[in-house]
């Protein structure tokens, strides 16, 4: 020990003499790069629900990645993306291993969706090569959590090749913070549907992204990621997700619903005005016993809609969602 000490010392007594007297520390990190990775693609459509009318898995996998890298480029700065794939190809797990090797970059997620002969099992799942490998574990625990908490999704944890059995090359080969996440089970009809619909694809991909960000902030606490107030356009949020504002001119898709009723309700009445948000009511066309329906927005995205989601069930309305109103 003692000896290993003394070379420690002298090979950096050595390296300051010949860099002038005085080290040189590593520069400190001022971006990370991280490589989005859409599972299959090509002639490879990965799993595939019973319904003929739902998308493939190598279809949604790309959908789901997409919207995260857009949330990324959205609400952070100093993040590159690079994508394995942006389109219907196909490239091999030799070539989704090298992009992002080569390059050097700081994080790899594979988005993917899962599949399981018991059509009763459902839930995500965040993959890793080992346990050994701390920031993985961390990444993949804080994917678990946004699925659970973010997304309400059933969380069935977090996966090594222990557990597995085997071995995921792009987990194996990749030299850098790397998860795979299973988003859902194709074979369980209930979670198909969900990841077929817009709204659930957008929440996944919410969940992904903000499993992703609460790492790299505590991970790289010198980077600021978190955008300016100013740059978010018609965002605004002190904190570190920016929330859309509804306005009567507002466009978007997204609303909250906060309630339904049979005889109509005054939109300024207090427990409507305590939210603060503006309140639309709106005659329905159905012979159902409920004719109006309440609602807050439009939003242009489910993230921003999700934020005052939380504020409308705090302030009494459990019943809330988001609806899309475009399908």
């Amino acid at each position: 020990m003692i000896y290993f000490c003394i070379m420690k010392w002298s090979y950096l007594l050595i390296a300051s003499f010949f860099l002038g007297g005085s080290f040189v520390p590593a520069p400190a990190k001022e971006k990370i790069t991280v490589v989005i990775d859409p599972g299959h693609g090509g002639s490879d459509p990965g799993h595939l629900s019973s319904d003929k009318n739902h998308k493939p898995e190598k279809e949604l996998n790309l959908i789901i990645a997409k919207k995260f890298g857009t949330y990324l480029q959205k609400y952070l700065n100093n993040v590159t993306v690079i994508y394995t794939r942006s389109d219907d190809s196909f490239p091999t797990l030799d070539d989704r291993v090298n992009v992002a090797n080569s390059m050097g970059v700081d994080y790899f997620v594979s988005i993917h969706c899962n599949a399981n002969e018991r059509k009763t099992v459902h839930g995500t799942e965040s993959h890793i090569h080992s346990m050994q490998s701390k920031s993985s574990v961390n990444l993949a625990k804080e994917f678990e959590k946004e699925f659970s908490t973010r997304a309400g999704r059933k969380s069935r944890g977090v996966k090594d090749s222990d557990d597995r059995a085997h071995s995921l090359q792009v987990l194996k080969y990749t030299r850098m913070t790397s998860v795979l996440v299973e988003c859902g089970f194709l074979t369980n009809e209930k979670e198909a549907v969900y990841l077929n619909t817009d709204y659930g694809q957008d929440i996944l991909a919410s969940a992904i992204f903000r499993g992703f960000r609460s790492h790299i902030t505590h991970e790289h606490p010198g980077i600021k990621f978190v955008k300016p107030v100013s740059s978010a356009s018609t965002f605004s949020s002190s904190s570190t997700t920016t929330t859309a504002k509804p306005t009567t001119n507002s466009t978007g898709k997204y609303h909250i619903q906060i309630m339904s009723s049979k005889e109509a309700i005054d939109t300024q009445s207090p427990e409507f005005k305590k939210l603060g948000l503006g309140v639309t009511r709106t005659k329905l066309n159905t012979s159902s016993t409920f004719k109006y329906r309440y609602t807050i927005g439009p939003y242009s995205d489910s993230e921003s809609a999700s934020k005052d989601l939380e504020k409308v069930k705090k302030n009494g309305f459990k019943d809330a969602y988001i609806i899309n109103l475009s399908e």
